[in-house]
């Protein structure tokens, strides 16, 4: 947890004044009883109103430097455990855009959504008790101690006997809690990845009336958080009772031996209750330390899943000499080429495959799922990184590509349709942040998205709901594929993304594809026969592996294996007139 404080640099003001501040509430707080002791022993005791309306005014005016003191530790602790939780996030979230796909296999999307959350918000807690209770605590112990020692030497025994046995109990229940508040965040995230799923796939529940199934799935998740979320606390609070019991046995002694002493002339009514209320705050303050460590017990296992996240090796990064020229001709070439995902069979998804694309060529990839399409296109960008092997594209390693430079010249239209919150022509601004109107009008002509967008009340200006809930399959992919359009890559990759999109339409895609980016490479994942018919080349996969390469026709004429996939969808009329 030391780790993130660093993050507390920027506001050392607020981290200072506001420790100051508390201090000046604690000492008001503890000069209370000394001034009461004196009303009740000079004041009360010789019938002296002038005496105890000087002291009263006194004590009254010691209570708003304290009330001063306390709201402001209050403002600059708030200020500093705020501003310190939304550096953090900040950071957590460039993390993790960052991260390569490898990192996000290995975290699940709602532990993420966990960390950024609720993790963050256990710490900006800690953050705010330590400035807060963490000051407080200490301060009202050390000086109600100075201060009951100044009223009776004796009675201070109590103290030095019921101090140890309050801290070995709150030692040993933290003890035995620490581990438990660890469970209690994973269940957390197993809540969410449950939740998760269920609102991002509502339509299918219901389809398929799964409601109750979805019900009891999400019950045994939030019953499972709940009973480890109290098996931690049932811990926790027995430290409430055990104070208390603490609390009220040294209160008796005080009574007992106080008033034995009083009884004697030793001491004055006024210090007895001085004194009680001495022993008070000491162990209260005591509780203050229980509560704290209790939220730090918890605030531990979220700081640690922070720093988890931000100190991931980042596993596709830039290298240290990067070559920054932009891609000129697009031309690729696998050499070689093995790749599998981590945590994964031990078997290879590609494995020893070798093709080239030229530069302006249309390269289509067909294979049965699983075969490895997908995770193919995926190491031209470097979404992934090769086993063995090399990629190239214009003879230049991907590795030794400058990222941005890369993926800026390589567009890829992904399976699923993507689009985020805002307008379309928001959406479309991310293919080039700053496309002309033309531009963005071009690319939607060519992904076949003008006609219908004009038809929308707003047109470009029309608001998308989450993912675009308001449009159409065929209408998202034809958002995303004007997307891609928008920039003129020198590569682009269509991964399986006209599925949606009814056969006439794709061929007017095509065909604005090859008039409008003729310079381009295309590389293109197709379920569809007829979407590769006029492709320069055609890899046919199969267990990662390339089993038939060529021309529809010389495929047709050799490939057993794209024969399969061609009469089965042509069907027999297609073979007879072969």
């Amino acid at each position: 947890m030391l780790r993130l404080a660093k993050y507390l640099k920027k506001y050392k003001l607020y981290v200072f004044l506001a420790p100051l501040l508390m201090g000046v509430e604690v000492i008001s707080e503890l000069l209370q009883p000394k001034l009461m002791a004196k009303i009740v022993n000079i004041g009360v005791a010789n019938n002296d109103i002038n005496y105890i309306i000087k002291i009263g005014g006194f004590m009254l005016l010691v209570s708003i430097l304290g009330i001063v003191g306390g709201i402001g530790c209050l403002i600059f602790s708030s200020l500093a455990s705020q501003n310190f939780g939304a550096d953090v996030r900040e950071d957590l979230f460039i993390k993790i855009q960052q991260f390569s796909f490898f990192n996000i296999d290995k975290f699940k999307t709602s532990s993420l959504i966990t960390r950024l959350t609720n993790d963050i918000t256990q710490m900006q807690t800690i953050v705010l008790m330590s400035l807060r209770i963490l000051v407080r605590a200490p301060l009202l112990s050390i000086g109600g101690i100075i201060m009951a020692f100044s009223v009776n030497k004796k009675l201070t025994i109590v103290f030095l006997a019921i101090i140890p046995i309050s801290a070995i109990t709150i030692a040993v229940l933290i003890k035995h809690s620490f581990p438990l508040f660890k469970v209690v965040q994973n269940k957390l995230d197993k809540v969410n990845t449950v939740m998760r799923e269920n609102l991002s796939g509502v339509r299918v529940v219901k389809v398929f009336v799964r409601g109750k199934h979805e019900i009891a799935k999400f019950d045994e998740a939030n019953e499972d958080y709940k009973d480890t979320t109290i098996k931690a606390f049932r811990t926790i609070v027995l430290l409430m009772p055990v104070m208390m019991l603490l609390m009220n046995c040294a209160a008796i002694a005080v009574i007992y031996f106080g008033g034995l002493q009083v009884v004697a002339g030793d001491m004055l009514v006024g210090d007895v209750m001085a004194f009680i209320t001495y022993l008070s705050q000491i162990l209260m303050s005591l509780m203050m330390v229980s509560m704290f460590f209790m939220v730090f017990s918890r605030a531990k296992v979220s700081g640690d899943r922070i720093i988890e996240v931000l100190e991931t090796e980042i596993e596709i990064v830039n290298p240290q000499n990067p070559v920054e020229t932009p891609i000129t001709n697009g031309k690729i070439e696998f050499r070689n080429v093995s790749f599998k995902y981590e945590g994964g069979s031990g078997e290879p998804v590609l494995e020893n495959v070798n093709f080239v694309a030229e530069a302006g060529q249309t390269v289509a990839i067909l294979g049965e799922t699983g075969s490895g399409k997908s995770s193919l296109v995926n190491l031209i960008p470097r979404l992934y990184d090769v086993l063995d092997g090399e990629i190239l594209i214009d003879g230049t390693n991907v590795k030794n590509m400058d990222l941005t430079v890369l993926r800026s010249d390589v567009s890829v239209v992904l399976q699923e349709s993507i689009l985020f919150s805002g307008t379309i022509k928001d959406n479309l601004l991310w293919g080039k942040e700053n496309a002309t109107d033309e531009e963005i009008i071009s690319a939607s002509k060519n992904a076949q998205a003008h006609d219908f967008i004009i038809n929308f009340p707003d047109k470009y200006q029309t608001n998308l709901g989450q993912k675009g809930v308001n449009l159409s399959g065929g209408q998202k992919q034809r958002i995303s594929i004007a997307r891609a359009l928008i920039k003129k890559p020198k590569i682009l990759i269509f991964d399986d993304s006209t599925s949606a999109v009814d056969m006439v339409t794709e061929k007017k895609i095509q065909k604005a594809l090859s008039s409008d980016l003729k310079n381009s490479t295309k590389i293109i994942i197709a379920q569809r026969i007829s979407s590769v018919l006029n492709a320069d080349k055609i890899l046919v996969l199969g267990n990662g592996t390339i089993v038939a390469e060529g021309t529809h026709n010389e495929l047709l004429k050799n490939s057993k294996d794209y024969q399969e996939i061609y009469y089965s969808q042509a069907g027999k009329e297609a073979a007879i007139n072969d």
